[in-house]
């Protein structure tokens, strides 16, 4: 049997009975190994002659601590049975530990654990702080300095919440210090105020320092230290992804905005039409400070649509973000794969060929229609759709067929308004087949005929505007004028303000 014993944080008065009754009676069967003689509650036990072996050579003949802690492992497996004692708890941020752990259970050796009070009671005794508080405890050196973008796509594991505390060990030296402080500074201010506790638990020694957490490399540590870093109040907080999450569930709380807890899927979607169309509009007059306001409202209601779903057990917003990355990812095997695209045109067709392979894809229609959205603003919607009957070979040879379609669904409009008796439903219809053979040309001349109608409506808001202004500046209001005088400052807003608005 391999025993495992917690010498916890250092001072003898705090080991558990039964970890001293363990150390004394291997020590005196000459099979007790410590991991290292370099910690308080070992130097009290070799003064009251307790003998053991250590493993501290090891740090120096290994090239890092991987390997010094495999040699470790293999080292107590082969001494079986035997005690192996650790600094704090057995379990918590010894990696020897889990190594003998995982190999005594490949060879169905057993394992005793006995345990003492860990670095981390000592360390909130030290700070006075309950763990009922909510604690987020971290290997400093395994803190992340970046998000990364992997074949797997992109990557926050491990990413700090700067609204929860975060207790960290590993911080023994200059080294570790920076990488913690660069890896905080991530999500704290640089002058947060945080905690360098030292010794904690061993009496007549224990420190406490508070100090901004751009200073934390500049002090004297030990492999006895720990950081302890108090959670952001709110108006300090990073205004993040995860910051918009976390506020969108506090709106829809008990004690939230009645406002927002009244909404549901239906009544939003007005909403996230209204959003995307204002977010079109910023882009298309250059403000860089509008656009970043109006997707942030946009951002809103894919926030806000995951909130409600994740109230009623659904999804949540990861699933939605981790849908699109494994989409984007599965979609890109030029990029994260072995698939070579010569151009934009065989990503596409790879693209089209991947999504008719996806889960799902096989419920759909063989129509070339399938999947043109009914909600697509009619002119984009005719756009579309007649692009896919084009590509399926349903179209006209070459322009002078669409203008003289015009012409023919022209003559019938017409000819149904000057009817005897015109029949409302047939207008409506001729109306709309003059508008779809218009978005004919459009596609022909490869224009958007969203965009080219969106122009025109600018233009004619421009010349409008302008008239209302012409009108008053002569003292009336544009409907004391009568129609001629209004085109003649129509004509005169024409010249005024163009023929053509920029972007």
């Amino acid at each position: 049997m391999i025993t495992l014993i917690g010498l916890g944080a250092g001072d003898l008065d705090l080991l558990s009975r039964g970890a001293d009754r363990a150390i004394r009676d291997a020590s005196r069967t000459g099979e007790l190994l410590l991991r290292t003689e370099h910690h308080a509650s070992a130097i009290a036990l070799r003064a009251e002659g307790v003998e053991f072996e250590t493993f501290d050579s090891l740090y120096e003949s290994c090239p890092d601590f991987a390997a010094v802690y495999s040699k470790i492992a293999e080292a107590v497996i082969s001494r079986n049975p035997v005690t192996y004692a650790v600094p704090g708890h057995p379990l918590i941020g010894e990696e020897s530990s889990r190594l003998i752990l995982e190999m005594a259970e490949s060879l169905s050796i057993p394992v005793r654990i006995i345990s003492s009070g860990s670095f981390i009671e000592s360390t909130l005794s030290a700070l006075r702080i309950s763990m009922a508080d909510g604690i987020d405890i971290r290997d400093a050196l395994t803190l992340p300095l970046t998000d990364s973008l992997s074949n797997e796509g992109f990557s926050t594991e491990g990413r700090l919440n700067p609204a929860r505390p975060i207790l960290l060990f590993q911080v023994y030296d200059s080294a570790s210090a920076s990488h913690a402080k660069l890896a905080l500074m991530r999500v704290f201010p640089d002058e947060w105020e945080v905690h360098i506790v030292r010794h904690a638990g061993i009496s007549g020694e224990e420190e406490l320092q508070k100090l901004p957490l751009y200073q934390l490399d500049r002090q004297p540590l030990d492999h006895l230290t720990a950081v302890y870093v108090p959670a952001l109040t709110a108006p300090k907080r990073p205004r993040d992804f995860y910051s918009l999450v976390g506020l969108m569930s506090r709106l829809r709380a008990p004690e939230g905005c009645p406002w927002d807890r009244e909404q549901n899927r239906m009544s939003l979607r007005k909403y996230l039409l209204e959003e995307t169309y204002e977010a079109l509009e910023a882009i298309e007059s250059g403000d860089d400070d509008l656009i970043c306001e109006e997707l942030g409202d946009v951002l809103l209601q894919v926030v806000f649509y995951s909130q409600l779903a994740a109230e009623e057990g659904i999804f949540n917003i990861d699933d939605v973000t981790s849908h699109i990355v494994e989409k984007l990812v599965r979609r890109h095997p030029h990029v994260f794969g072995e698939v070579i695209a010569a151009d934009s045109s065989e990503v596409l067709r790879n693209w089209e060929r991947i999504k008719r392979g996806e889960k799902g894809y096989e419920k759909r229609s063989d129509s070339v229609l399938e999947g043109v959205p009914l909600q697509m603003p009619s002119l984009m919607r005719a756009m579309e759709m007649s692009k896919r009957a084009a590509k399926a070979g349903f179209d006209w040879p070459d322009l002078s067929g669409v203008l003289r379609k015009v012409m023919e669904e022209l003559a019938e409009l017409q000819a149904e308004l000057t009817a005897s008796d015109p029949d409302a439903r047939r207008v409506e219809e001729e109306l709309g087949d003059l508008f779809f053979t218009l978005v004919q040309i459009a596609r022909k001349l490869g224009l958007d005929a969203e965009e080219s109608l969106r122009v025109m409506l600018r233009r004619f808001e421009k010349r409008y505007r302008h008239i209302e202004q012409a009108a008053v500046a002569q003292g009336f209001s544009l409907s004391d004028l009568t129609l001629d005088q209004m085109n003649d400052l129509w004509e005169n807003a024409k010249i005024e303000t163009g023929s053509i608005i920029p972007p």
